[in-house]
């Protein structure tokens, strides 16, 4: 693997003279590279995303208009099958002939609340039981950028975040992270990133989902954050020099302050193997007390107690358009938003009573 080569959010240049975005592509029935099944491409939808027509998905609770489905006399739901054999085949035959959308930066709405959300749901509400606090903190409309803190060695922590924003907010609102160049250069991570409606950790980026009206979600700590010492846990490291304060102030988005705790503890990292992870090319080779010791079980995180705790939103509207670039404004606003985060880091840590329950 190529050395990764991090991307710092804070960097306003235009991407055009680095390396360029992942191509965007769909595979249907016409072969690779095509769209729909007579070869044509299939349509892609400008920024705000063209909202898919609710469907009764592949798991239904429910009837048509939220009723409760029909009871057959033996108590159990009429058609409830037919409808969940139906609705799971025309969700493949959409796959197949590439009859979908998805947004310029690849997001596929479709995809990632029919399958990658009802993946990822029972590892946030079974095994990590994860409990959301302060979800009113975020906007129903409009843009807003959420930023969190980074642990856990892998980061489950941002698909987690992605779950609870999307399953506690009123407005089921999505959650559009923003990633290390590493993510786009793994196979299969790079596509399913793009379907879920992440991207580059760049400004640029950045800036066009806020003024898009999407809600985006950075964690500027990077790999620092997620390869530190299992001793220097939930001890915020550096966030930069803060350029996601740039881009919200651009955006006039509000920033809200995020606060993850559980999730240094899926796996205590107690050692680096730094030459491994030199001729590998990752940032860090992780030594934790099962891995690699147990081979591929090692690979499984302890099922801690997770809370995920939004704090109040700190406006940037009121600003003018020069105060983008005031270094000693980014300054202030960075420092506040880090002592936020580290604060409620804090006192979340005191309230809970263990880090399994």
């Amino acid at each position: 693997m190529a050395d990764a080569k991090v991307i710092p959010f804070d960097d306003d240049r235009s991407r055009s003279g680095g390396a360029s975005r992942p191509a965007r592509r769909r595979t249907g029935a016409g072969g690779p590279g095509s769209g729909r099944g007579d070869g044509s491409a299939a349509p892609v939808s400008a920024l705000p995303g063209a909202q898919v027509p609710e469907l009764s998905g592949l798991f239904p609770e429910a009837g048509e208009g939220g009723q409760e489905p029909r009871q057959d006399a033996d108590g159990s739901a009429a058609g409830g099958w037919e409808r969940r054999i139906a609705g799971g085949l025309a969700f493949l035959r959409r796959r197949v002939t590439g009859d979908y959308d998805v947004d310029e930066f690849g997001y596929d709405e479709e995809l990632t609340d029919q399958v990658l959300m009802s993946l990822l749901r029972p590892l946030a509400d079974k095994y990590f039981r994860v409990e959301v606090k302060g979800i009113e903190n975020i906007p129903s409309d409009g843009g807003a950028l959420i930023v969190a803190n980074h642990s856990g060695t892998l980061p489950l922590d941002g698909l987690m975040l992605q779950v609870a924003v999307h399953d506690n907010h009123p407005a089921d609102r999505h959650l559009r992270l923003l990633a290390a160049d590493l993510v786009f250069h793994l196979p299969v991570v790079n596509e399913l990133a793009r379907k879920a409606g992440h991207t580059l950790a760049c400004a640029e980026d950045a800036q066009r989902l806020l003024e898009a009206g999407e809600i985006v979600g950075v964690m500027p700590e990077g790999f620092k954050g997620i390869g530190k010492p299992f001793g220097e846990r939930y001890k915020l490291q550096r966030f930069g020099r803060g350029g996601f304060v740039s881009t919200a102030l651009r955006a006039g988005a509000p920033i809200v302050p995020c606060s993850i705790v559980g999730a240094e503890e899926i796996y205590p990292m107690i050692g680096n193997a730094k030459t491994l992870a030199r001729l590998l090319g990752i940032p860090y080779f992780p030594i934790t007390p099962t891995f690699p010791w147990l081979g591929p079980l090692g690979a499984l995180p302890l099922p801690t107690k997770w809370t995920i705790q939004f704090g109040e939103p700190i406006p940037t509207d009121g600003y003018p358009p020069e105060a983008a670039e005031d270094p000693m404004l980014m300054f202030n606003l960075t420092d506040q938003v880090r002592e936020q985060i580290q604060h409620t880091l804090y006192k979340l840590l005191v309230q809970r009573r263990s880090v399994f329950f």
